[in-house]
């Protein structure tokens, strides 16, 4: 089998053993995605901003890869406050809409940056 890895600029990718996405067997698997700034700024304040730049460097991997978000078949979003469900899935629904990709979301009680309020991952097929 193939296994290609797609890697980002951040440091934390070697320090800890991951990639920001692998391609391995015509399916695509994206990392757990948090909203981090391409120039190490503050994300944005609110969880809609926040699940909008996740899903910005996502689709960027997905491309890398060869993939579009109409391959998506599976996302997870992880949240720290039930209340910006709702925001959060705004954010979703406006990148997969039409795709629908099976879904889950998660509330837990942190994520590793206090300032973080959602992290989504996804996994794609490859064509």
């Amino acid at each position: 089998m193939q296994r290609r890895v797609i890697s980002s600029a951040m440091p934390w990718e070697r320090k800890y053993g991951y990639s920001r996405a692998v391609v391995a067997g015509g399916h695509v698997h994206v990392s757990g995605t948090a909203p981090v700034m391409a120039d190490g700024g503050d994300p944005p304040p609110d969880a809609y901003g926040q699940a909008r730049r996740c899903l910005e460097i996502i689709l960027a991997a997905l491309a890398e890869a060869g993939a579009r978000a109409e391959d998506v078949v599976r996302t997870r979003w992880y949240l720290t406050r039930a209340e910006d469900v709702e925001e959060v899935a705004r954010a979703h629904g406006e990148v997969f809409a039409t795709v629908r990709p099976a879904a889950t979301g998660v509330v837990v009680a942190a994520l590793l940056d206090p300032r973080w309020l959602v992290e989504i991952e996804a996994d794609a097929i490859l064509e």
